[in-house]
Formats: structure tokens, C-alpha cells, sequence
């Protein structure tokens, strides 16, 4: 099928490289020149694990083109929006990005002729955005079924391929709606055939599944973390803790480990919008508590600061502090609202000299002029001649770390392991003060 991604960024990328590599002819169509040119050469932008592989076999394969040009998508089956909805002053999604792409994309609409014609949503919209959109879209004789996406940054090309659900929001009509599910039936055939459940619902239903999932995963995290607040003050272990409770299968054991907080260009944003949103449905109270969920997050930051001034006291602003980490997460180089580089920012103002490195993201924070941190090529070298250590992303290189090697190349020895993936008696052995999140 020849499909168009309109929107060729972290999400669009992706899937416009995985649907080639389904054996779609694919077009994706972006503003950025710069991007369009890296991808058209079969270069990501970002990293992402997979991804460039994926890009350069299904560029050099003929199956995947990236343009400018609008006009690009006259004549495809099926058209997916996957622009960005960043956070707007107000909290609320800002829309204009999926304002300004489907308006571009309707004069090029009504001019398929192997089948019906479906425009997919995949970007994260209030609720409500479906309905809107599609009074624009459906006097052009296209379709408009909402599809949201659920990748996870650092498995999006697995996430993409096997999803664990595959979700679409359908037209009113029963026949239109009808021929929307086939049509994107077309599309994931091989997907569907390897047992992905698909779920059929309404449009608002749709666009609630996504911003919802990371409502609740949001509020997992913050709950976790508010537990290691307890935990430090009563002496107990948050590791144990959330083992121990996530055996229930009525709670799960993931996203139950606690750290300095969650981060990225989803869930920070997500809970927000989702806030400003029920506002705006006269039902506010119902999200006031991710208001909290947001609060806490805020904080595990905050008691890091106090920690660090506990453990240097009066050297404190003579010290050399490392960050080991600035990514949202491992396997990305997306910084977004990373609480990594949040406490470097903030350490900066603090002690005299902080340090960052990070194996994805540091090449990119290198470029940055005016920067408040010095950036390190190497783990080892970031270490050198440091007061104190924070590991701020859960990379495996430096879960691998040598301890005892670190020690050597260390001025003192405190560790405070904000992501709770470090052997805390590994590093106790080998001479740390070591600190966890909700353990010691």
C-alpha cells in the first residue's frame, strides 16, 4: 500500500521506517529541511536503537522517500499524523502543529483511487480533537480513524512492530466506519496476523487510551517515589518495598523502581495537558490529584540538592560533583525534561565545578554553548579528580562501572545513586558512601 507520515520526528521517524519495512511504500513529509535531508540519506536524527538500520535498508530499498513537499501525499491510501502537541503556557496541548498539518494536507486529500482513503491520528491529542478534525477532513471523501501510538523511547522500532495492542478510534457511521477498520486492517496485516489484539472503539475512547496509560504510569512512578520518602525517613528499604508489593498481580512490578523522577516529551507534558483538559470539561477535580503526581516528581530532585550539601557540607562549593547521565532514559539521547541535567543545572549554582557525560546524549550537550557544566568524552574521564558521584540515567555502561577503578580516579567518595541500579555493597567495599533513592 503507498501510505504517507506526516511529521517526521521522534514518532513520525519510526513509523514511517517500520511501515516501509512492512513492505509499504512509504513518503514521509516534514518542514525541517536539515531532517528531511538526514533521513533521506537513511540517517536519524536522534537515536534510537534499530532505527537507523531500519532507515538506510528501506531508503536504499526504494520503499521509503522523505520530501517537503505536501503534494507528496496525493494519491496514498492512508495518511498518519505524527506531529508533536508540546505543553502550551497554560498547560494545555498546543494544537498547532496538527492544525497546521491537516490543513496542509486537505487540498492533497480525495485523490486515492486503489480504495478507501483514511487519515490516521498517532499523535497524543485532548480528547475531542477527533471529532473536530474530522469535519475538515470528511468533505474531501478521506476518512479519519484515530490510532495512538504507545512507543517507548529506546524500544520504539520493537514497540512499532510488536505492538502489545493496537488501538483505533472509528468514525460514527457504521459503514464508514467499517471501511476505516478494513483499510487499516490492510496496513497492520502482519502485525495483526502475529496476534496483536486490535481494539475497536470510539474516537474520544481512543485519544483517552494513550494520554490515560501515561496518566497512570506517571502516577506508578510518583507513588513509588513517595514510598522512598518514607522509607528514608523510617529507615526501611524501597527496593525491598516495591519487590514485595509488585508481586501482587493486582499492582505489577514495573514501574516500580524509584529514582530522581520521571522525564522525556511525554509524561510530563501528558499529565499536564490531561489536567487542563478536564478543566476544560468542568470536570477538574477529577485530575487534581496528578497535580501531586507532578509535585512529587518535582521533589525527588529536590531532596538529591539536599543530599549532595549533606554529604560535602562545608566543601560543598569547592567541589567537583560528576553527572552520570542526562538522557530522560537509557538507550535515548532525548533530554527533554531530563531529571539529569535538571540537577546539573541546578548544581551548577552550587558547587564549583559539575561534570556530564552520557554515551547518547553527550555529543549533542557538547555542541551547547553557554552551558553551566563541562562535558566529559568518557565516563573514566568525568570521574577524574570528582568529590561526588550522581548516576542520573541507568545506563548499563555505568551500572558496569568498576567501583574500586572509579575510587582510584575519585578526589572523595560519595555516590548517590538516583536511578537505584547501582550493587550498593559493591561500592561500599570498595570505599563509597553510597546513597539510594529510598536506600542505603
Amino acid at each position: 500500500m503507498r501510505l504517507s507520515v506526516i511529521g517526521c520526528g521522534y514518532l513520525g521517524a519510526v513509523h514511517a521506517a517500520s511501515m516501509a519495512e512492512l513492505g509499504h511504500d512509504v513518503v514521509g513529509v516534514d518542514v525541517d529541511a536539515h531532517k528531511v535531508n538526514l533521513l533521506s540519506n537513511g540517517r536519524a536524527p536522534f537515536f534510537e536503537p534499530e532505527l537507523e538500520g531500519l532507515l538506510a535498508r528501506n531508503v536504499e530499498a526504494g520503499r521509503l522517500t522523505f520530501t517537503q513537499d505536501f503534494s507528496a501525499i496525493k494519491g496514498a491510501q492512508v495518511h498518519f499524523i505524527g506531529v508533536g502537541t508540546p505543553q502550551s503556557e497554560s498547560g494545555a496541548a498546543d494544537m498547532t502543529y496538527v492544525d497546521a498539518a491537516v490543513t496542509a494536507m486537505l487540498p492533497h486529500l480525495g485523490h486515492c483511487t486503489s480504495g478507501p482513503e483514511v487519515v490516521a491520528g498517532k499523535s497524543t491529542v485532548p480528547v475531542g480533537t477527533a471529532a473536530r478534525l474530522s469535519q475538515l477532513i470528511e468533505p474531501t471523501g478521506a476518512l479519519l480513524l484515530w490510532n495512538p501510538e504507545f512507543l517507548r523511547e529506546g524500544f520504539a522500532v520493537q514497540d512499532t512492530l510488536r505492538p502489545d495492542r493496537m488501538v483505533y478510534g472509528l468514525p460514527e457511521n457504521p459503514d464508514a466506519a467499517g471501511r476505516a477498520q478494513e483499510t487499516m486492517d490492510a496496513v497492520y496485516a502482519q502485525i495483526l496476523a502475529a496476534g496483536t489484539p486490535r481494539l475497536v472503539m470510539d474516537y474520544a475512547t481512543a485519544e483517552l487510551v494513550k494520554i490515560s496509560a501515561n496518566a497512570f504510569l506517571a502516577t506508578k512512578i510518583s507513588f513509588i517515589n513517595a514510598m522512598s520518602q518514607v522509607c528514608d525517613a523510617a529507615g526501611a528499604n524501597v527496593t525491598a518495598l516495591a519487590e514485595a508489593i509488585g508481586m501482587d498481580d493486582r499492582i505489577g512490578r514495573r514501574f516500580l523502581r524509584a529514582g530522581i523522577g520521571f522525564g522525556g516529551g511525554c509524561l510530563p507534558k501528558d499529565i499536564r495537558a490531561f489536567q487542563a483538559r478536564a478543566g476544560e470539561l468542568g470536570v477538574g477535580d477529577a485530575l487534581a490529584f496528578l497535580a501531586e503526581v507532578d509535585r512529587v516528581n518535582d521533589t525527588m530532585r529536590a531532596g538529591v540538592i539536599r543530599t549532595v550539601a549533606e554529604l560535602l557540607g562545608e566543601h560543598t562549593s569547592a567541589a567537583t560533583v560528576t553527572v552520570l547521565g542526562a538522557a530522560f532514559k537509557p538507550d535515548s539521547d532525548d533530554m527533554r525534561n531530563s531529571p539529569a541535567l535538571d540537577l546539573a543545572v541546578e548544581l551548577s549554582g552550587m558547587v564549583e565545578r559539575v561534570v556530564v557525560h552520557d554515551p547518547a546524549a553527550g555529543p549533542i550537550l557538547a555542541q551547547r554553548t553557554n552551558r553551566p557544566y563541562e562535558v566529559a568524552a568518557s565516563a573514566q574521564s568525568a570521574l577524574e579528580g570528582t568529590d561526588l558521584v550522581i548516576i542520573g540515567t541507568e545506563w548499563r555502561e555505568y551500572q558496569d562501572l568498576d567501583p574500586a577503578q572509579a575510587a582510584d580516579l575519585a578526589r572523595n567518595r560519595y555516590v548517590i545513586d538516583g536511578r537505584n541500579c547501582l550493587d550498593a555493597q559493591a561500592w561500599k567495599a570498595a570505599g563509597w558512601s553510597y546513597r539510594g533513592i529510598g536506600r542505603r
